[in-house]
């Protein structure tokens, strides 16, 4: 099955405010972090917020990307 393609402007609108969904981006993959009361209202740790690529930013993070893998990937991030 083919994944879902976002565009930054896609993965924006789903930031966790208004009611949204709040979805991440990591190495080219959306992730889901709705449910997750690390990301409420769309912001982790008042450093992070929903809607965008974190690839870059998740170096300076204290853990790993393999944190990421408790949720679901719902697409795949592409140039606009």
């Amino acid at each position: 099955m083919e994944q879902r393609k976002f565009t930054k402007e896609e993965l924006a609108r789903n930031n966790g405010r208004d009611s949204t969904s709040v979805y991440i981006a990591y190495d080219g993959k959306v992730y889901d972090v709705t449910g997750s009361f690390l990301w409420q209202k769309g912001k982790h740790q008042v450093m992070h917020f929903a809607g965008k690529d974190l690839t870059e930013e998740l170096s300076d993070a204290p853990h790993g990307p393999d944190l990421l893998d408790r949720y679901p990937v719902i697409g795949i991030l592409i140039d606009d």
